[in-house]
């Protein structure tokens, strides 16, 4: 496969991205629960050291809360599941959350990835994953990044081995 040489592209793509997220509450319909969390957004922001929590708007009983301190960085062994989710109808970035530790409590990411099988492997493990719409700098970032560092391999079957005929190696001793 050859190299693909990218035309006028001589910017330096950052390690990572800081990033905030949207959280919505909102009263629920469930009879166990009063209020429902749900990541509802992403913003790319100036990373920030420590994790803080700001209400941002408030519309009768829903609230908008911004997360901010949350990093996303891209690994080269996950570049396949990048392209396949820049690819996907609704490209999206995934959100790992604990669950808190009382059901009115506001669950916190912890975690960013545009990574489907590193989303899938936290919702095997009992973590809370969001997916939020992804935003056009983030895009536009990973596109970059899975442009310069993904090389697609050609995906090939194996020849299965007919079980009928005599192994011609099977009568030889070493």
């Amino acid at each position: 496969m050859e190299k693909l040489e990218l035309q006028d592209f001589d910017r330096e793509l950052p390690e990572r991205l800081g990033i905030a997220v949207i959280m919505e509450k909102k009263p629920s319909s469930h009879p166990w629960a009063d209020f429902s969390y749900d990541a509802i957004g992403v913003v790319v922001r100036a990373a920030d050291e420590d994790k803080t929590v700001e209400r941002i708007y408030t519309d009768g009983e829903t609230e908008h809360y911004l997360v901010t301190g949350l990093n996303l960085q891209l690994f080269n062994d996950e570049c396949e599941s990048y392209y396949h989710n820049l690819m996907s109808p609704e490209p999206g970035c995934f959100l790992v959350a604990d669950q808190p530790e009382a059901y009115d409590e506001l669950p916190l990411p912890h975690l960013a990835s545009l990574s489907f099988d590193e989303a899938h492997a936290y919702l095997e493990g009992d973590e809370l994953v969001y997916s939020v719409a992804l935003p056009p700098e983030l895009y536009q970032w990973a596109e970059a990044y899975v442009l310069t560092h993904y090389v697609a391999v050609k995906k090939t079957k194996r020849k299965l081995k007919n079980w009928s005929e005599p192994d011609p190696g099977a009568g030889k001793q070493s």
